[in-house]
């Protein structure tokens, strides 16, 4: 009787399945390797060949562009280029009719990137609009609405637990026929951080806070200008800092802000700088822009000729950003011009309910300002948000004395700009026995502190033109203040 077939192992059909495998005697099986550049046929090798040489050998073979990963595209890259640069680049590429409009453009060349399977990521501010429903903001366009945000599914809302403020980083979907919008398809990080971590962090309102503890240096940025060697002295800075620069028409808050910006970007790269102004000259923007150095700071603007509204939404969006990058852990600085203008958009934007307050401030129009300039403090345990914003004075407007007299007092630090001073033409015009900082001996070292409260002692008895030009001419026959103030000792 004729034996039955004897059966193949189904290991042995296990390793005939896969490409590249080879047979239980250590042999290459027959067949061929091809990855689209390098074809290799298994017959024309020798014999004896065993599979961990062809192994080797395949390893060592140029591998095939085809199979790497197409590199990311981000979409902040298209949206900072003008609309010259794009159409540039979408005639280089080959674009039919991009369109004329910069969204137009970034739009035309995105879809071509999702047809060619490019992943495009972009990153932004999260805007809740709706229940369930919110949108990525972008810097460029002072995180309000715009053609070129980002829709954000409900589902990705919940997934990820995404509050208005959090910057988030992800990769977008390819769009279907009649969307007209971006859509965030995954999220790859949340200020910075990996997406699991934001169940796990404190709420801003439940942060411990701390009067500033650790200093930031004003002087040696640049070519180490005298005015911030003064504030240093003065009115020191700390993470967390919650100033009032007070100061009337015309006696150089601007350039003093400027001159903070550039200091706080060179001398404290590790916190995020933010210069929020509102109902300002668009000229002013502009200058902002373009004298700040480096790119760990942003210019966030609404000008004078934008509504009330407008200004509001600026502000509330940059505070809830600056709140949760503070829940992350970070320390970040917001320099506002000003905070009189903010509650004056509060105030034409407050419903009527007949309380007035003297100057036809409504009762519940400063509650936003309150709110945004009460938001800094330091944490107990990590993170910080520093606010130094402007309180413009005499003015002629008795709204804005009223303004005035409201934050007064909220802050721990006051820098007092007098005219008297600018009027000599001597900047910065600070007048130094009105101006300081609470808490200063947690700022100041032992030594420090010593040698500056003997130097105010001379400065109280003088009038505040004298002092400052005293200040200034001593000031100036050193480099540093630390060689400034072993000076006052002897």
């Amino acid at each position: 009787m004729a034996t039955a077939q004897k059966k193949r192992p189904f290991q042995k059909r296990q390793f005939k399945k896969k490409q590249h495998q080879y047979s239980r005697s250590n042999k290459p099986d027959r067949g061929s390797y091809d990855d689209g550049l390098v074809h290799l046929d298994y017959t024309a090798l020798p014999e004896d060949l065993n599979a961990e040489a062809l192994k080797e050998l395949i390893e060592s073979l140029p591998k095939s562009t085809r199979k790497t990963k197409p590199k990311k595209v981000e979409l902040k890259d298209l949206q900072a280029l003008t609309i010259e640069e794009l159409i540039e680049l979408a005639q280089k590429e080959k674009i039919a009719s991009p369109g004329r409009l910069h969204k137009d453009v970034v739009w035309s060349i995105t879809i071509q990137r999702f047809q060619k399977h490019i992943p495009v990521v972009a990153e932004g501010t999260v805007q809740i609009v709706s229940e369930g429903h919110a949108f990525l903001r972008f810097g460029q366009f002072d995180y309000m609405p715009s053609f070129e945000d980002v829709f954000i599914p409900p589902s990705v809302v919940e997934e990820f637990a995404l509050l208005q403020g959090m910057t988030v980083r992800g990769l977008l979907r390819p769009n279907k026929e009649g969307e007209k919008l971006f859509t965030l398809q995954s999220v790859e990080t949340i200020d910075g951080g990996p997406p699991g971590d934001v169940r796990t962090r404190t709420p801003f309102k439940e942060l411990t806070p701390l009067y500033p503890e650790e200093r930031i240096i004003l002087e040696g940025a640049g070519e180490n200008p005298l005015e911030m060697r003064i504030v240093d002295i003065v009115t020191p800075v700390g993470l967390g800092q919650r100033g009032l620069i007070v100061a009337p028409p015309r006696t150089g808050k601007t350039v003093l802000l400027q001159m903070l910006a550039r200091s706080i970007v060179i001398n404290m790269p590790r916190a995020h700088l933010i210069v929020l102004l509102v109902d300002e000259r668009p000229e002013e923007v502009t200058d902002f822009q373009r004298t700040v150095p480096g790119v760990s700071h942003e210019v966030i603007s609404s000008t004078f000729d934008e509504p009330a509204s407008r200004h509001i939404q600026v502000a509330e969006m940059a505070l809830a950003k600056a709140r949760s990058m503070v829940e992350a852990g970070e320390d970040v600085v917001i320099l506002l011009d000003s905070i009189t203008r903010l509650a004056r958009a509060c105030n034409i934007e407050a419903p009527s309910n007949g309380k007035l307050l003297s100057g036809g401030l409504e009762a519940t129009a400063l509650q936003m300002p309150k709110r945004f300039f009460g938001a800094a403090r330091n944490m107990e345990h990590g993170g910080s948000l520093t606010i130094l914003g402007t309180a413009l004075i005499e003015t002629g407007s008795k709204m804005d004395e009223v303004i005035f007299e409201e934050f007064k007092g909220t802050g721990n630090m006051e820098i007092v700009l007098e005219r008297r001073i600018s009027d000599r033409r001597i900047f910065p015009a600070i007048d130094i026995n009105r101006s300081g900082t609470r808490k200063e001996e947690l700022l100041f070292e032992e030594e420090e502190m010593r040698r500056v409260w003997m130097l105010r002692k001379v400065l109280n008895e003088l009038d505040p033109v004298e002092a400052m030009e005293m200040l200034i001419q001593k000031m100036r026959k050193t480099r540093v203040n630390g060689e400034f103030l072993l000076s006052i000792g002897s």
